[in-house]
């Protein structure tokens, strides 16, 4: 059974980005669609995509460069990987950090929902150690996963999914489509 205090963290958090969305100066949500956005669509909140894990830290953090969607290539050290199962596939995930004294870790993924439910170029869970660490586990929740803000507007440019964090599985979590 799902907690209910998990589920409305969850909602609450999803109800505070569709306001942030819909009024605040800094949304990405182009202005003339601002009075007709109600909210984003999201899976349903399933406590089956969180998981409580160890990163595996890279004793050497390559530097890679990661194309966006305006054709630049972005710094970023490959810092660890995530490895879990979902529907008894086993499933690689690539962390990122921008540089070496970042305390927030990036997860962009694409999966099997990505282009069909989900947005087609992807998209990103981002952990702050402060709130999504316990210990030395990590908290993997694919309900926070969020689509890039190019994916509300072309006025932003979003680092796209590298191969290597691209899941056979479908990951029914998070946020959908935008339209």
């Amino acid at each position: 059974m799902l907690d209910k205090k998990y589920n409305d963290q969850i909602e609450l958090g999803r109800k505070q980005k569709d306001d942030f969305f819909k009024e605040h100066f800094q949304s990405p949500i182009p202005q003339e669609e601002r009075n007709v956005f109600t909210k984003l669509n999201y899976f349903e909140v399933n406590i089956d995509y969180r998981f409580e894990l160890e990163l595996e830290e890279f004793a050497h953090k390559e530097k890679v460069k990661i194309e966006d969607t305006g054709g630049n290539l972005r710094d970023f050290l490959k810092w660890g990987k995530f490895s879990f199962e979902i529907n008894g596939q086993t499933c690689i995930l690539n962390a990122y950090k921008s540089d070496e004294t970042e305390t927030r870790l990036f997860i962009p993924f694409k999966d099997a929902t990505s282009d069909k439910e989900t947005y087609g170029a992807g998209r990103y869970i981002d952990l702050e150690e402060r709130k999504d660490k316990m210990g030395s586990k990590w908290i993997l929740d694919f309900n926070f996963a969020t689509n890039p803000w190019c994916a509300y507007s072309n006025n932003y440019v979003c680092p796209l999914i590298p191969f290597e964090n691209i899941l056979k599985v479908g990951v029914k979590a998070g946020e959908k489509n935008y339209k």
